[in-house]
């Protein structure tokens, strides 16, 4: 099994900035992809952001790409999305999911483990 736990989401002002965090811990060495997801209410749970363990070329959400970065600390088993410039649109439950899928994937049924989610709101 893998735990995961996101942090740092919030609430923020249109342009501004934030951080999220999502640690694993558990058997970690049974994923290989790590993706970021979100949810706005009324939406469908697409997905933003998806990078390997072992590195590469992430994927992003076309609506995304630019203003958010995909990274990851192995050595802490941790993944992060530093989201810039943000806007109204993406006020969302955002939430960290790991794959034991071996290429990079956007597909939900092909995440094993999800994280329990954080909350991102960006005020206009």
């Amino acid at each position: 099994q893998v735990q995961l736990a996101e942090s740092g989401g919030g609430l923020v002002q249109a342009g501004g900035s934030l951080r999220l965090s999502c640690a694993a811990s558990g058997r970690t060495s049974s994923t290989y992809v790590m993706g970021w997801f979100r949810q706005a209410p009324g939406k469908e749970r697409e997905c933003v952001a998806v990078i390997r363990w072992s590195g590469g070329s992430p994927y992003y959400l076309g609506t995304v790409k630019g203003r958010f970065t995909i990274s990851s600390d192995n050595a802490r088993n941790t993944v992060y999305l530093q989201m810039n410039n943000l806007h109204a649109g993406d006020t969302a439950v955002y939430y960290c999911a790991a794959s034991k899928f071996v290429a990079l994937t956007t597909s939900r049924d092909r995440y094993d483990y999800w994280g329990q989610g954080t909350q991102v709101t960006v005020s206009s």
